[in-house]
């Protein structure tokens, strides 16, 4: 084992933490978009609901919600800070005993993850294209008050 100048081992560790840190920004980022995306799916289902007051039919393809696409996205960004928390020890360790040994697997574990996601988004922008258009929400009648008969309310002739 060779012995590593303390400053030079300082500086090591500090760049092993802001890449630890990085990683967990970026778990936290992954749980953010998961809840977002699920949460704005039921939003979207909601929405369509009260602007048509009718229950949208089933998606022909039940596994391609954004309900499941949030979810998976929440459970890797878990998986990536454990990840990121196992590198890091990994590293630190590696430091101390002085033969630290990059590893490339991580990085194409992670970009192979959000390839595989963004390919899974496609169907949820494609199957979108079928909502029926907001333009068949009609407004109220300002002349109708509720439970009036169905006539038009006209000014009364002396």
């Amino acid at each position: 084992m060779t012995k590593i100048p303390k400053i030079d081992r300082q500086r090591e560790h500090q760049a092993n933490e802001r890449t630890f840190l990085a990683w967990l920004r970026t778990s936290i980022a992954l749980i953010g978009f998961g809840f977002a995306i699920a949460r704005f799916g039921l939003f979207i289902r909601q929405l369509n609901f009260t602007l048509t007051q009718q229950h949208q039919e089933p998606s022909p393809h039940p596994f391609f919600t954004s309900e499941n696409l949030g979810i998976c996205l929440v459970i890797f960004g878990i998986i990536t800070l454990v990840l990121a928390v196992w590198r890091y020890n990994q590293v630190f360790w590696q430091i101390e005993q002085g033969n630290y040994q990059p590893s490339r697997l991580t990085v194409w574990v992670m970009t192979a993850a959000v390839i595989i996601f963004g390919i899974l988004s496609i169907p949820l922008l494609l199957l979108r294209s079928n909502v029926p258009p907001s333009s068949s929400y009609r407004l109220p009648n300002p002349t109708h008050s509720p439970g009036s008969n169905s006539k038009l309310r006209t000014p009364s002739r002396l």
